[in-house]
């Protein structure tokens, strides 16, 4: 698909970056497109007085802060909505005329206005791909309560999707039924099927308690394995989860359920709970249509189309070394019809191979995302 031929940039261009001067070029073409076709976009570089003739490198293109995916529509094109992302939402007190704050709260949600949904899709289809190979190689188990629940989430939309692509009958969506899940979980691992559980963080944890909380496996447990045609080995087991063919990926942090924990201690419950030696991480948010997946460690890594810069926290404009802390700034080459370059209001700090780590947020910031946990 070509989006614009006059920029001559294609999903084909995007999806199949092989080098960072193939990045770079395709980047500057997006930007240059995105600045005469995006409003919002338009404006912002305006105030900062950048001049797009003059933009010659990616350090040298204007980020667009996050929060204007709250207040504004973020596109650049005027074909239809198909989708509309939203996050999950804080609150804000509501100030009345008198000035003291009222009890009661309005939701604060980003919006992400898609008009080109297989964009998304190919993103994050070739992004799996690049890090963990043929989706019908796995079983794909959600465990995603706080996003089920509600309308308009991303990782939903992808998840529903990878378990289709998964072709697997016992792929599928958990919410509360924790005993089937358990069940499942060690009934596949015990037949040496290849499993990705992806879990919201206060829910990983919480279904590991509920293991530990049973002493032995239950009528039910047992009845759910038979079905899976599981009956032996299951008396000799300790119960605790031993998962050998397993990948915890964890993602959504507490979402206000629990108290926020620094990743190693987090990583290193999650890892003795399931009885596996790394936990893995996705790193996305409802205003981008691209994920960073970490194999362990808290580190990072991009698919080919997307990369982060590193912002000094007291000067936006200024980016800092490999190494040091800082805003996280994306960009990411799947926006093409909304925003491509991002200045997120998380802090990390980028390494010399281009992997990141994520390391908090910014203060008095919402809240919210994935994987946003302060060390």
């Amino acid at each position: 698909m070509t989006f614009a031929k006059k920029f001559l940039i294609t999903s084909s261009d995007i999806f199949a970056i092989s080098s960072q001067k193939q990045f770079e070029k395709i980047a500057l073409k997006v930007f240059r497109f995105q600045y005469e076709n995006n409003l919002v976009y338009q404006e912002f570089c305006n105030f900062l007085k950048t001049d797009p003739h003059k933009v010659k490198s990616l350090h040298q293109i204007p980020f667009l802060p996050i929060q204007f995916f709250k207040s504004h529509e973020v596109v650049s094109n005027t074909n239809p909505i198909q989708e509309t992302f939203t996050s999950s939402g804080t609150t804000s007190p509501v100030a009345p005329k008198g000035g003291n704050l009222d009890k009661k709260v309005i939701p604060i949600t980003s919006k992400h206005l898609v008009t080109d949904v297989t964009l998304y899709e190919e993103s994050y289809r070739k992004g799996f791909s690049q890090f963990y190979g043929n989706i019908e190689d796995y079983v794909i188990l959600a465990l995603l309560p706080s996003y089920l629940e509600r309308e308009g989430s991303s990782l939903i939309y992808m998840v529903k999707d990878l378990i289709e692509l998964s072709n697997h009958p016992m792929s599928g969506f958990y919410l509360h039924n924790h005993d089937e899940l358990i069940a499942k979980l060690i009934a596949l691992d015990l037949a040496g099927q290849n499993v990705i559980l992806i879990g919201v963080t206060f829910a990983l944890l919480d279904l590991i308690e509920t293991f530990n909380e049973k002493s032995s496996f239950s009528d039910k447990k047992k009845k759910a394995i038979n079905d899976l045609r599981q009956t032996t080995e299951l008396s000799e087991k300790k119960h605790s989860f031993q998962l050998q063919h397993t990948i915890i990926m964890e993602t959504g942090g507490m979402k206000g359920k629990r108290k926020e924990m620094i990743r190693e201690e987090l990583h290193e419950q999650l890892c003795k709970g399931f009885g596996v030696s790394a936990i893995h991480s996705e790193y996305g948010m409802t205003e981008l249509l691209s994920q960073a997946y970490s194999l362990g460690n808290g580190v990072f890594e991009c698919p080919s189309w997307m990369q982060i810069l590193v912002r000094d926290t007291e000067d936006a404009l200024t980016y800092i070394p490999d190494g040091k802390t800082g805003g996280i700034n994306v960009i990411d080459l799947a926006n093409i019809n909304s925003c491509s370059f991002i200045a997120t209001q998380d802090l990390g700090k980028k390494n010399p191979n281009n992997s990141f780590e994520v390391l908090g947020r910014f203060d008095n910031s919402d809240i919210r995302g994935c994987n946003l946990m302060v060390l």
